[in-house]
């Protein structure tokens, strides 16, 4: 009996999850689409298969479910690009290759639709939120610089690459990335073909190594 009511309770738990993560994914894109003000409830309900109730039944409120929305959506990118700079190690070989491939790792989080969807919201409700782009970079975007200045140092502390200040260095190499991202993709409006991606890692990479090469004339620097 005890092993039947632990199933049940178990299966119950799992479909209160499923469907709040359904809920999360769902206020994402409709607030991306329609903004704060002119989001409904039982908009979001009908997008994540849900009757309106069960919104609340989750939820306090609009604003918390945006705010938890924002929040799952940084902790979702957040994993992903640590997956991405976690590749950077300290192996034999070249390591400009390792260098590209992690920034078109990186490139793919960044822009990738749920990613253009966050930044989207971010900029249009921030007078409304303006304590969310500090919550958003804390939790993900300067976790991200951290992890991949410590890779930096690592690899600057093997001789892979040249002495370099590691906070420094991932700031210029995520902007090189990310700088011309905006322009190409029309801030997300416009989907950028995977070689342009893979162009972007390497003219990024192409110019940090100039800066950060092991060796002064290895990369014509």
């Amino acid at each position: 009996m005890g092993g039947i009511v632990g199933t049940a309770e178990r299966n119950g738990a799992r479909e209160r999850f499923d469907k709040r993560q359904a809920i999360l994914r769902a206020a994402i894109t409709v607030f991306a689409r329609e903004g704060y003000a002119q989001a409904g409830v039982d908009v979001i309900a009908a997008e994540a298969g849900v009757a309106q109730p069960t919104v609340y039944n989750h939820f306090e409120d609009k604003e918390t479910l945006f705010r938890q929305a924002i929040a799952a959506d940084s902790d979702r990118a957040l994993a992903e690009n640590l997956a991405a700079v976690e590749r950077l190690q300290d192996q034999d070989g070249d390591v400009r290759p390792m260098l590209e491939d992690v920034a078109h790792r990186l490139l793919v989080c960044y822009c990738d639709d749920r990613s253009w969807a966050l930044r989207r919201l971010l900029y249009i409700e921030l007078t409304r939120f303006p304590d969310l782009i500090d919550v958003v970079r804390e939790s993900a975007a300067d976790r991200v610089t951290d992890a991949l200045a410590d890779k930096l140092a690592r690899l600057s502390l093997a001789g892979r690459l040249g002495k370099l200040d590691p906070d420094e260095a991932a700031e210029q190499l995520i902007a090189l990335l990310t700088g011309p991202m905006e322009a190409r993709a029309r801030l997300g409006t416009r989907r950028v073909p995977d070689d342009d991606l893979r162009a972007v890692a390497r003219a990024a990479v192409r110019t940090f190594l100039h800066a950060f090469a092991a060796k002064p004339d290895e990369y014509g620097r």
